[in-house]
């Protein structure tokens, strides 16, 4: 998907790649990855599970030099890579990575087990230039979201990649709330259709909602 100066793609499940304008590829969350998908710059790993942390997925798409951003708990994993970046993060830091600003945000369940608060995960905030991604990682709709509804404004450009599958994260009509609340320019759907949890329905269903809402969404094919 062209999103006005960058390039959006889905590699399935919570993953995505951005292209900016002059050519840096972002990969956030490879998982399951299709073997010709080209190296990337950066990879950003909001946590440590297999499905956003994947080191086949991550040695597949890095290359020597290739800056990986994550948390402590996902470093022993990520240093059997070799030839990579590591910059760690912890919830609440920005960092820049040449001129893309790349923030950690909340991201946690509110009665479920599996994304507790207190382990202080985190999704991505990518700001380059006027255009603002928002990665909401594992999440219910949290508190912390409504932050964001400032992002639209002022000139820039806001997506929103939002978890729809339910049972670990936000279901598909909570994830619709929380785009209502931030009012994104475009709202995608994310985390299903890997055979770990939620299905093209479930993204299917968040589209209407949000479009019924007034709120643009739309569904990535996987490339």
């Amino acid at each position: 998907m062209d999103f006005h100066d960058i390039k959006i793609e889905f590699l399935g499940h919570s993953g995505f790649i951005i292209t900016t304008k002059p050519g840096t590829r972002i990969a956030i969350d490879p998982f399951q990855v299709h073997s010709d998908v080209q190296p990337v710059d950066i990879i950003l790993i909001t946590h440590s599970h297999p499905d956003h942390c994947s080191i086949k997925d991550i040695s597949l798409i890095s290359r020597n030099g290739t800056i990986i951003a994550a948390s402590a708990n996902s470093q022993s994993k990520i240093t059997r890579v070799e030839g990579v970046e590591m910059q760690l993060v912890e919830l609440g830091d920005e960092i820049s990575l040449g001129s893309i600003k790349v923030e950690a945000v909340p991201a946690y369940n509110l009665n479920k087990e599996f994304h507790p608060k207190n382990e202080k995960l985190f999704g991505y905030v990518i700001k380059i230039g006027n255009i603002i991604i928002y990665h909401a990682g594992d999440t219910d709709n949290i508190p912390e979201m409504q932050r964001l509804t400032g992002y639209g404004k002022e000139g820039n450009h806001f997506i929103a990649l939002l978890p729809v599958s339910g049972k670990y994260v936000m279901d598909y009509s909570e994830a619709a709330e929380a785009a209502k609340i931030i009012n994104p320019e475009i709202a995608v759907p994310m985390h299903y259709g890997s055979g770990v949890v939620g299905s093209l329905e479930d993204a299917q269903k968040f589209v209407e909602m949000c479009n019924s809402a007034g709120v643009s969404a739309k569904i990535l094919e996987k490339i």
